[in-house]
């Protein structure tokens, strides 16, 4: 495992920056929102706190942010998959991480019942931690794997599939 980290020290390096850089963005714009027009006391959207609204926003545009970061620095010059599909598979693994993003602020907001802002901040950091974890280990092994998925099961080159795209 340490020996592993330290091959990948670099790359962990620039993923971390974009990764607090993206946090900045994602709490940034949440309390942006929070703040402003999706705030308790807004009708903007309705009447009804838009907590999870604000989070899904604001995780959108950080997703929008860390995808140009790593695509163009933390993973420059390991991509398998044509562009469209590259941002197709982006997208799922970010959807599999706004799911477990949303669902802890959801759970302490909604289910445990701590809806203060800083409650939010706090379940959404924690949110963010898991997503984090989940979007590296699915860019390393899907988005900007050094080969695609199916080719390190067939050990084959880019997939016919991938072409098309």
């Amino acid at each position: 495992m340490l020996a592993w980290i330290r091959s990948h020290a670099g790359e962990l390096g620039r993923f971390g920056v974009v990764g607090i850089a993206g946090v900045f963005v994602n709490l940034g714009v949440f309390n942006l929102l929070r703040l402003g027009p999706l705030s308790e006391d807004s009708t903007f959207l309705g009447e009804q706190d838009r907590v999870i609204t604000a989070k899904v926003i604001a995780t959108l545009v950080s997703i929008v942010f860390a995808w140009a970061a790593h695509r163009s620095w933390t993973f420059k010059g390991k991509r398998t998959h044509r562009p469209l599909r590259e941002l197709i598979i982006f997208g799922l693994v970010n959807l599999v991480a706004i799911v477990a993003e949303v669902g802890t602020v959801a759970i302490s907001h909604y289910v445990l019942d701590f809806t203060s802002l800083a409650a939010d901040n706090i379940a959404s950091i924690i949110g963010i931690g898991i997503g984090t974890v989940l979007r590296y280990l699915g860019y390393k092994l899907f988005v900007f794997a050094e080969q695609p998925p199916a080719a390190l099961l067939s050990g084959a080159g880019v997939s016919d599939a991938d072409d098309a795209l």
